[in-house]
């Protein structure tokens, strides 16, 4: 799996993407990751990439020429790279369908590149979407919950994590995906017993006594 995300911060992501499994799974040529700096591809003569909303309003949307000039560049890369690719274009936008496990699995099956566009400000100019729909590309607008944050980058992140989960090989054993796992979340490590206060936590006994078809149960709810 290739992410690709478009971002006005294209250093905002290293920190998170170059750590843990995320990290190893780049080392081993699981996924790759690159981000594409959209100040790179504006004209206007300050490096702008965004102003005044059309009709009044405040806050700043974010032109529609770079992030075009971009994405055709970032497909045009792909292409170029890849004899067998399928793009998926995503728009982060509050209120939209919202993310989650399911999608997730779908994605990492189906498609060989993520492209994400990162907004800003008070977002994304909507012809954006209209011409790489026009273009025949797969276009999603995703939401990552019921509110607003100050950017697509952290949504971009959340996705990278969740989709990568599902790829073959990022997770060194598949029964590590918790959403495969049967009903009960609760888990125990050591110790036995952790004294607190004065007050004893112990782990259920059922975890301890080695009886597979009763920890089972017990993990089932039952």
């Amino acid at each position: 799996m290739r992410y690709h995300v478009v971002t006005i911060f294209p250093d905002i992501m290293d920190s998170y993407i170059t750590e843990s499994i995320i990290g190893r799974a780049i080392e081993q040529g699981l996924i790759e990751v690159t981000s594409y700096a959209l100040r790179s591809y504006t004209s206007d003569k300050h490096g702008r990439v965004d102003g005044r909303v059309y009709g009044g309003g405040p806050g700043m949307v974010m032109w529609v020429d770079p992030i075009i000039e971009c994405y055709e560049d970032v497909v045009k890369r792909i292409s170029k790279k890849n004899k067998i690719f399928k793009i998926l274009t995503v728009i982060f936008t509050p209120g939209k369908q919202e993310f989650n496990n399911e999608i997730a699995v779908n994605v990492a099956s189906e498609y060989t590149d993520i492209i994400f566009i990162c907004g800003r400000y008070e977002g994304i100019d909507s012809r954006v979407l209209e011409i790489i729909s026009a273009g025949g590309e797969t276009v999603y607008e995703w939401s990552v919950g019921p509110y607003v944050l100050t950017g697509g980058e952290l949504p971009a992140m959340i996705c990278i994590d969740v989709i990568s989960r599902h790829v073959d090989g990022v997770l060194n054993n598949s029964e590590s995906i918790e959403e495969n796992r049967v009903s009960s979340h609760a888990m125990y490590g050591r110790p036995e017993v952790y004294d607190h206060k004065g007050l004893k936590y112990k782990v259920p006994e059922v975890l301890l006594s080695g009886h597979h078809a009763n920890i089972e149960k017990w993990k089932e709810g039952k």
